[in-house]
């Protein structure tokens, strides 16, 4: 009986302890919230603004709802405004156009068809009603259904397409309890329209998001991430707190894939803003990242070489370090000349004294290696040696093709063109100064008509 009451003493204070500490670890968690909230609020400002914004539109799709004046001609239908506007806003206006205007579209689509498919399986009779209405649910949803599987079709207009389907099937099967089919068709396809425009019109008139401008915005900052890779990398390569930070820098190249491809898709969706005109070349910006990723994955596999634990003797090591870090350093200053392009948008020189350095640096490396390997050298170290030459020169390949598809987007975004006379984008006013004195001197001293071109 004791050891009973024992047992269960000891129960009921491990039950208690146990509550005590998840009081605890609420307790805990709940002062950490504040602190999450300012960091999101601090990762992006525009966030805050994205909250007010989506409170907006849907607050004013509910007057619908609130005032009997406008209930009256939509009824309990009004709520599928407020419904549109809760799935359809997003972030980005690219994000929202797609969403609204696959639901618009569809819905319109799909109503009228939904209609159309009511009349036709009246005709033969009452009887035969609900099995050409099943037939008709049956064909569209599985045809609907397969379609979804098309790869265009899945990235752009998958929403639209479910958006069809469920209206289609909710006209159609539940116009058959209810006699107004037209009128009920009417209602939701206007109150899905009206939900559809308001979410859009907030979208794009208050503090517009531009998906588009993302989009040029992350993959210059990638190029620019990857322009760190110069000489210093090859000379802080024995400090593991710095090679730890260009990793993550470079991981962070490395996973930004599928939020090029979705900025890639809503970007196409919006109409032309800023210096970005109607149908601007978006596709070549997954060119320009795919080429960032694959250099970032070498230099990845190059970190792992420099911090192996089988390394060259230092003698081996001074003999290619120099030329290690020169092509390294020159390779970082052509990609960041090319950065500072993309993101100003403007066309890249042809003849970049950087990227001729760069390549100048490459055929010395290869012609050390020609001479340096072919003195006697121990095998390992040919290996190591080897392998971070070859990764290097991989990257400085690769920036050559990343050098050529920032000047096709260039050409066919029609990046616009610096003059030769203007330094770091402001024209050189002393030379036009001295070009206007010189030229007024010239006409007071003879009766020539001078014309200055600016």
């Amino acid at each position: 009986m004791e050891a009973n009451v024992v047992v269960e003493g000891r129960s009921a204070n491990s039950r208690l302890a146990l509550v005590k500490d998840s009081i605890v670890k609420l307790r805990s968690k709940v002062a950490e919230f504040p602190g999450k909230m300012k960091k999101v609020a601090e990762d992006d400002p525009r966030r805050i603004v994205h909250s007010f914004k989506v409170g907006l539109a849907i607050t004013l799709v509910s007057l619908f709802y609130y005032f009997d004046h406008l209930y009256v001609g939509f009824g309990s239908s009004a709520m599928w405004a407020v419904l549109t506007v809760i799935v359809v806003i997003e972030f980005s206006v690219g994000a929202t156009l797609g969403k609204g205007l696959n639901r618009g579209l569809a819905t319109f689509l799909a109503g009228t068809l939904g209609f159309g498919a009511h009349h036709l399986a009246n005709l033969p009779g009452r009887e035969l009603q609900p099995i050409l209405l099943g037939i008709f649910v049956f064909i569209l949803a599985a045809t609907v259904s397969f379609i979804r599987f098309f790869p265009r079709m899945k990235v752009r207009y998958d929403y639209g397409l479910l958006i069809f389907m469920l209206t289609f099937c909710l006209i159609s099967v539940s116009g058959y309890r209810d006699e107004e089919v037209l009128e009920m068709a009417h209602k939701r396809v206007s109150t899905i329209l009206i939900g559809g425009f308001t979410a859009i019109f907030v979208c794009i008139f208050i503090c517009p998001v531009w998906a588009g401008e993302d989009l040029h915005n992350l993959v210059a900052n990638n190029l620019e991430k990857f322009a760190g890779f110069g000489d210093e990398y090859f000379r802080k390569s024995s400090e593991p707190e710095s090679n730890k930070a260009s990793l993550q820098v470079y991981k962070n190249i490395l996973n930004s894939k599928q939020s090029e491809e979705s900025l890639v898709n809503f970007a196409r969706w919006e109409p032309p803003h800023g210096l970005f005109r109607f149908r601007h070349p978006w596709k070549q910006y997954l060119k320009i990242g795919s080429l960032t990723r694959q250099c970032a994955y070498r230099i990845e596999a190059l970190n792992g070489c420099l911090n192996s634990d089988v390394q060259a003797s230092p003698e081996t090591c001074g003999n290619f370090r120099e030329a290690f870090i020169k092509a390294s350093s020159e390779t970082g200053k052509a990609v960041k000349g090319l950065a500072s392009a993309m993101r100003t948008m403007t066309l890249p020189s042809a003849d970049c004294p950087q990227t001729t350095k760069s390549k100048n640096a490459a055929d010395n490396l290869k012609s050390l290696l020609r001479t340096g390997l072919c003195q006697g050298i121990d095998i390992v170290e040919i290996i190591e040696v080897g392998t971070v030459a070859s990764l290097l020169l991989d990257v400085l390949a690769c920036t050559e093709k990343i050098s050529e598809s920032i000047h096709e987007l260039a050409s066919l975004a029609h990046f616009k063109r610096l003059e030769p006379d203007e330094k770091d984008g402001k024209p050189d006013l002393d030379k036009q100064k001295q070009v206007r004195q010189s030229s007024n001197s010239i006409a007071s001293n003879h009766h020539h008509h001078i014309i200055i071109i600016e």
